[in-house]
């Protein structure tokens, strides 16, 4: 790796870390290392997308360093629960509508967006609970741990697969749909508040 792309890197993840932090200042963000990826920097779909999940993981990092039912916890819960469904609609539209059409890519497409639809229910599941109970914060930590597995998959493995079979045009052209797309759906975002007996 050179001294420009480890460089092109962090400064990535530099920037996803600040767009998280301007939420509440004063919070700490323990992310430590994350998951290589050939992607994060990068001017296309996927360095997006990636873009998006380093802003998640300081979403997550920040929650647990809050209590209760702090303002503090209640404002960055709801910016990460509309962040990450607007961020999955999109991504859906953007790239998994097209890459499931690809015999060879079908099954990745259809296990992210299976995996959208659980973080969606783990998502409705928490905002229906009290969020000062222990409870809470064990059931956001299975989230956490399910959505940083999401992302991981997304990122080394279903990211290089859907790459192989997309061309420059495609990639850039998806790039715009998700942009255009993730604005449109979180100004539509609706926290749903439904209790998942599990």
């Amino acid at each position: 790796m050179t001294t420009q792309t480890i460089q092109t890197e962090a400064k990535a993840k530099a920037k996803a870390v600040a767009r998280a932090k301007k939420l509440v200042p004063d919070l700490s963000v323990r992310l430590g290392s994350t998951p290589a990826t050939k992607f994060r920097g990068n001017p296309d779909i996927f360095g997006r997308l990636v873009e998006d999940h380093d802003m998640h993981r300081a979403l997550f990092s920040m929650i647990e360093e809050t209590s209760g039912t702090s303002p503090e916890r209640k404002k960055l819960f709801k910016e990460l629960v509309r962040d990450i469904k607007a961020h999955a609609s999109a991504e859906e539209q953007a790239l998994w509508s097209t890459v499931m059409r690809n015999p060879k890519t079908t099954e990745d497409a259809r296990h992210a967006v299976s995996e959208h639809k659980e973080l969606d229910e783990m998502a409705a599941d928490l905002a229906a609970r009290d969020m000062a109970s222990p409870a809470w914060l064990r059931r956001f930590k299975k989230m956490k741990d399910e959505y940083l597995h999401h992302i991981r998959e997304e990122e080394q493995e279903q990211f290089l697969a859907a790459q192989k079979h997309l061309s420059s045009s495609d990639v850039t052209h998806m790039k715009r749909v998700f942009n255009a797309r993730k604005l449109e759906e979180k100004a539509s975002v609706k926290i749903e508040k439904k209790i998942k007996l599990k």
